[in-house]
């Protein structure tokens, strides 16, 4: 199947490692850029910040935080080369949504960093440097202040709307990823279109749990549903 859309060369893909749909979407998202030489510009969205219950800490208030801690990271390297950015974030989302490993453990940290040939003295870095928080915070305000943000994936599109999406379970296969990507940069282009969505049936939810089961066996944090605008 074809849609007659121009195809961006670059885009603006938000993130945080915690979200489960986000590392699918990336998943495919690099499927797309190993077809095309998409280039993309890794960028910090907190769920943490957007569904902090009143009273609760901020994170970057915290010591250690689940998402946002691992972004602090994944900003010291992105100030050095976005490659490295991506290549972390793939490396955590690999480790939480797959193999059940929580990447905001220091040692867990350290041992992703060293098995995708990155710094391994980033994790310490980031965390000693306060500016790693300023970072993760810009991008955050920026989505939730430009685009509307409420949850990621968010993906930029030059010419486009932004897109909350597209929300996948699981990544498309390789051989699919174009048509899934020339609906999406459509739908990002057509006016008045703000929503498609398909319920979720029964076997959808066990299928998604199935999926998640990693992630839902490693996390330490409750699932917070807010109503999306």
């Amino acid at each position: 199947m074809a849609v007659n859309v121009d195809l961006p060369e670059r885009i603006e893909f938000y993130f945080d490692s915690m979200c489960p749909y986000a590392y699918q979407t990336s998943r495919w998202i690099r499927d797309v850029s190993d077809a095309t030489g998409l280039q993309i510009e890794w960028k910090f969205f907190s769920l943490e910040e957007v569904n902090r219950t009143d009273g609760a800490k901020h994170p970057w208030e915290r010591d250690i935080a689940y998402g946002w801690t691992p972004m602090r990271v994944a900003a010291w390297l992105r100030r050095r080369d976005m490659e490295w950015c991506g290549r972390y974030y793939e490396a955590c989302g690999h480790a939480l949504h797959i193999e059940g490993r929580r990447p905001y453990d220091a040692t867990v940290a350290r041992e992703l960093l060293a098995e995708v040939d990155l710094p391994v003295e980033a994790w310490d870095e980031a965390l000693a440097d306060d500016t790693t928080h300023d970072d993760v915070r810009r991008d955050h305000d920026e989505a939730v202040r430009m685009y509307g943000g409420f949850g990621v994936p968010i993906i930029i599109i030059s010419g486009g709307r932004a897109v909350f999406g597209p929300v996948v379970v699981p990544a498309p296969p390789k051989e699919r990823a174009m048509e899934l990507w020339e609906l999406t940069v459509a739908y990002s282009k057509f006016p008045g279109l703000f929503e498609l969505k398909t319920p979720k049936l029964n076997s959808d939810l066990k299928m998604i749990g199935d999926v998640f089961a990693p992630y839902l066996g490693a996390r330490q944090w409750p699932t917070i549903m807010n109503p999306a605008p």
